[in-house]
């Protein structure tokens, strides 16, 4: 069981795992997928829902019976199962324990791996994702309510609750955290984090073969406030539209608004003592448990700010860089529009054979 945490390479090791799920097959080792109704990062992503009773803005009900799906086919394949998605992090108790009741037994071994990183940079990717998701906040309200714990993403990057629940009466062996690398040794080592989750998947990495090129791209200050803006603008109906995440957070906000390089969200020194506490609080409650670390954990504390590096606040960024931004988001999104067909024309058409047909 892979349980996030967001923000940390998810979406191009789901989508890798999802490539390669014959060649993994080969070597006794199952990405459960449900051919051809939905991809398998689709799959999981429901079964996860579906375990915790949750819609997250789609129609209600759209995720029932995918859990008991994914049971099934777990215990039908055999071997090793990979099920994977970042939105179980912050699982209550009770869908954790039912997890354990359907997939568990004397024949069967689970593993929990986490993936985690430093709060200097996983709390600014969460306020990108959110206001991806819909989120309407500023980037200061955010801050200030995950540094007391309350939202979604805050729960999710927990490192000792989230593993505390999903490690409940497993062996600490069995409970497995992939940290980060930062971005230098990322630089230097760019296969470094598969690597990492390859070894905590105990998966080899040319198992899976093919790359995947899926990035959940950054944005910058400017791009995040124009999306904010917008979410403002649409109404919850338009966000629940089945078309919205492929348009809004597929073409809109990763290929155009992500393409763009404006100022970085970083976060402000002031939040630097609590990051800097958080992760060493983090780093004695790994070598306390005695869970397998994969990685670094001192990884988990924040790089320092740099010396004579000036903080410019993301809600305050110039109208003439949001202009810029909106305008190249209006053009991609132009675009779109005139490369889609024209309903009224098709249905113009299909009149007019109507009208020549009925003459004959």
């Amino acid at each position: 069981m892979h349980v996030g945490a967001p923000k940390t390479g998810t979406t191009y090791l789901q989508d890798r795992l999802g490539k390669n799920v014959k060649s993994l097959a080969s070597h006794d080792v199952h990405v459960p997928t449900r051919p051809p109704l939905m991809s398998s990062g689709m799959f999981h992503f429901r079964a996860a829902l579906d375990l915790m009773g949750q819609d997250w803005g789609g129609a209600p009900g759209h995720a029932e019976g995918s859990w008991d799906a994914m049971v099934r086919r777990v215990r039908r394949a055999g071997g090793t199962s990979i099920i994977s998605h970042e939105i179980l992090a912050p699982a209550l108790p009770e869908h954790v324990a039912r997890l354990k009741s359907d997939l568990g037994g004397d024949d069967t071994e689970i593993h929990i791996v986490y993936s985690a990183r430093d709060l200097a940079r996983q709390a600014p990717a969460g306020w990108q994702e959110s206001v991806k998701q819909g989120r309407r906040w500023k980037y200061g309200r955010y801050l200030s309510r995950v540094r007391n714990g309350r939202p979604w993403f805050a729960r999710a990057f927990d490192l000792p609750t989230v593993l505390s629940t999903w490690g409940n009466g497993l062996p600490p062996e069995q409970v497995h955290v992939v940290t980060v690398p930062h971005s230098d040794v990322v630089d230097a080592e760019p296969d470094l984090l598969w690597h990492r989750f390859c070894r905590a998947f105990a998966i080899e990495p040319e198992w899976a073969p093919e790359d995947s090129e899926r990035t959940n791209a950054s944005l910058g200050s400017a791009e995040a406030q124009v999306l904010r803006a917008l979410n403002e603008r649409i109404g919850r109906s338009t966000r629940n539209n089945p078309g919205y995440d492929a348009l809004i957070l597929g073409m809109l906000a990763d290929e155009t608004l992500g393409g763009r390089r404006s100022r970085p969200i970083l976060l402000p020194p002031k939040f630097h003592d609590w990051a800097q506490e958080r992760g060493a609080f983090w780093m004695e409650w790994l070598e306390q448990s005695g869970v397998d670390v994969v990685g670094d954990a001192a990884e988990l504390l924040p790089e320092p700010w740099p010396d004579g590096q000036e903080f410019k606040h993301p809600d305050r960024v110039s109208t003439k860089a949001q202009l810029r931004a909106a305008l190249d988001a209006l053009a991609a999104m132009t675009e779109e529009a005139a490369s889609r067909p024209d309903p009224d024309a098709s249905m113009l058409a299909r009149i007019r054979r109507a009208r020549e047909a009925s003459k004959r």
